[in-house]
């Protein structure tokens, strides 16, 4: 229900009262502060509205008879339900709750020509109240420049308000708004039924059709993509078909880009050994530094298509979309669609998507956010994926141009995303109990990608990559290299179990031994702790440490995997790392984001215990089929 307003429709035969209070409500970005300037002037006081500190604009406007009444801008809004500081201010204010001020009599709806369907969502929920209304038709100038020519007057007869063309910015059409303004005052309207959501946007969408005198081509096009891209049934398919596509890119194309860069990484080691005399310094460089590292920078090319993809779809504005179909699967376990683009955030790095939840007003809803953004699948994971698929799945086709490598890692996606969900819904009903709030956002237009800003953002993308190669790659294994090297092993002694390391890992591996995980696991486990990216260059170390020869020091990272693990414990590898928080700097900026370290020990408690069953019941289930 919504809030009882303090504004009283004048009976019949009653004598309507000069209109005082005029208020410009709309969505974000439809230029009501344009609007609110060109009809103030400099008659503006600026302050705070009582309580909250979202500013408060009023003004002084004359209507064309010469009264003075005062206008208020009001903050943008989705919605009269106040899902957000600013939406609860305009709630207020438009039913008059804040204490000495009256409601506006008078309500004028800025909509933005150019985005028009979307602004009619909002528009048809202030007009339903019953209140005198007008309609600015705002930035026309900025539709007809897309290719629309809107008929105002059907628009008007469609929705039962008096809608007035304005360009704000050049000072258009505001006498006509005055006289609106001026000849609804005081009308009697009849309150209308309350809609829902869906309802307002199917009746958005055929109100803004019937107003659209003529579009360009180009117009047309985005509104058939938009039908399509954001069908309810075929759009899920869509997104399914792209992702699918993105994911055999990554195997398929970056292959021949690997090989060479694996053949580069043992060059390097070959021509290490052939001018270093053997001793420590040549097997630091050789098994710690060049194999740790190196098996990390081989997956490169990976993370370039990737991200590829990823920048091309946000710069051709489907990301977009792509938020809006995700808003009805979130919105199914509680989440807020304001939740997707911080989630979205995470594919890349969950410590700025945790920071992006700031923008979630609902506390419940950013901390049930916060606590599930690790389960989204980040950069640094793919390293460890597209190591074990490499190594244990074969590069085979599975019918219809599917290559099973490619399948298996978008499952793996998919298994993040569905256990994120799930996790949403168990939180939402316990510890962080909540309801959805309704989500709106602004579409962009379609666009082809500039050449150059994919270029730049790979580069970027490609920097922080070898950056962290550099810094907290090569420290991890260079300190890893130390641990595995000291105390030095006695004669016949295998050097990893004499090892500081091979000590801790061989404690620890009585505790995943369940899960069919080995001494080599639980010794990469605890250092990619730095990093996810590091139980990679950890193997390889490991591996490089303890292999009988030079010639079992140089094959390659996955050779050693399949001689050392079954088919069974190199799944329940990966069903760990779908899970498990390998990454303190997520934890770390958990802690700063809730004050305390209450929610980042939950966070590090139920990922774990996901991680160890997920990878316990892949293990048994592997063994039960007979692939352990």
């Amino acid at each position: 229900m919504l809030p009882r307003s303090k504004w009283k429709r004048p009976e019949v035969g009653e004598p309507a009262s000069p209109v005082t209070t005029v208020a410009l409500v709309g969505n974000p970005n439809a230029g009501k502060s344009a609007l609110f300037n060109a009809l103030t002037g400099a008659r503006q006081k600026i302050a705070n509205y009582p309580g909250v500190t979202v500013e408060r604009k009023a003004g002084r406007m004359l209507l064309p008879g010469g009264e003075a009444v005062t206008l208020l801008d009001l903050p943008g809004a989705y919605s009269l339900f106040a899902a957000s500081p600013d939406e609860e201010v305009t709630s207020k204010a438009i039913f008059g709750e804040f204490e000495g001020d009256e409601a506006p009599q008078v309500l004028v709806v800025v909509v933005d020509a150019a985005n028009l369907e979307q602004h009619l969502v909002f528009a048809q929920e202030v007009i339903a109240l019953g209140r005198p209304t007008v309609m600015a038709l705002n930035m026309l100038d900025l539709a007809e420049r897309d290719g629309l020519v809107i008929d105002p007057h059907a628009l008007s007869e469609a929705l039962g308000v008096p809608v007035v063309p304005t360009i704000a910015v050049r000072r258009k059409g505001l006498v006509e708004l005055g006289a609106a303004i001026a000849e609804v005052a005081g009308h009697e309207e009849h309150h209308r039924p309350a809609t829902s959501l869906a309802e307002r946007r199917v009746t958005a969408q055929a109100i803004a059709q019937g107003a659209i005198i003529s579009e360009t081509a180009r117009h047309r096009l985005h509104s058939r993509l938009d039908r399509l891209f954001l069908h309810p049934w075929l759009g899920p398919l869509i997104l399914f078909a792209a992702l699918f596509v993105v994911f055999q890119a990554v195997f398929s194309g970056a292959e021949p880009f690997v090989a060479v860069l694996e053949d580069l990484v043992a060059r390097l080691i070959g021509l290490v050994r052939d001018l270093l005399p053997a001793g420590l310094v040549r097997d630091l460089l050789t098994d710690g530094v060049l194999a740790g590292v190196g098996a990390v920078i081989v997956f490169l090319p990976q993370i370039v298509i990737l991200f590829f993809f990823i920048l091309a779809m946000e710069a051709s504005g489907y990301m977009a979309r792509a938020a809006f179909l995700m808003d009805r699967l979130m919105s199914r376990v509680g989440l807020s669609g304001r939740s997707f683009i911080p989630l979205l955030s995470s594919f890349a790095c969950a410590v700025p998507g945790i920071m992006a939840t700031r923008s979630i007003s609902d506390p419940k809803d950013r901390l049930t956010t916060i606590l599930i953004a690790p389960l989204m699948t980040c950069s640094a994971r793919l390293p460890v994926y597209t190591m074990i698929i490499a190594a244990f799945i074969p590069n085979r086709n599975v019918g219809l141009g599917m290559g099973l490598q490619g399948l298996v890692l978008l499952g793996l996606y998919a298994f993040g995303i569905v256990g994120a969900m799930l996790a949403a819904l168990l939180l939402r009903r316990t510890v962080t109990k909540g309801v959805a709030s309704g989500f709106i956002m602004e579409l962009p237009k379609y666009q082809l990608p500039r050449a150059s800003d994919l270029l730049l953002g790979l580069a970027q993308r490609v920097l922080i990559f070898l950056r962290r190669a550099g810094t907290i790659i090569l420290t991890v294994t260079v300190v890893l290299w130390l641990l595995l090297n000291f105390p030095r092993a006695g004669e016949g002694q295998d050097q990893v179990d004499a090892s500081i390391a091979g000590y801790t890992a061989n404690g620890l591996a009585v505790v995943l031994k369940p899960i069919g995980f080995n001494r080599d696991i639980a010794l990469a486990l605890i250092p990619a702790m730095a990093a996810r990216e590091v139980a990679v260059s950890s193997l390889a170390t490991t591996y490089a440490v303890s292999a009988a020869s030079e010639d079992a020091q140089a094959q390659a990272l996955g050779t050693q995997l399949k001689s050392h693990w079954s088919l069974a414990t190199a799944l329940a590898f990966l069903a760990w790392f779908v899970f498990a928080p390998q990454c303190m700097s997520t934890i770390a900026v958990t802690r700063r984001e809730t004050n305390g370290w209450k929610w980042p020990a939950l966070m590090l408690g139920y990922l774990f215990g996901l991680a160890y069953l997920a990878a316990g019941l892949t293990y048994w289930t592997a063994v039960w089929l007979g692939l352990g």
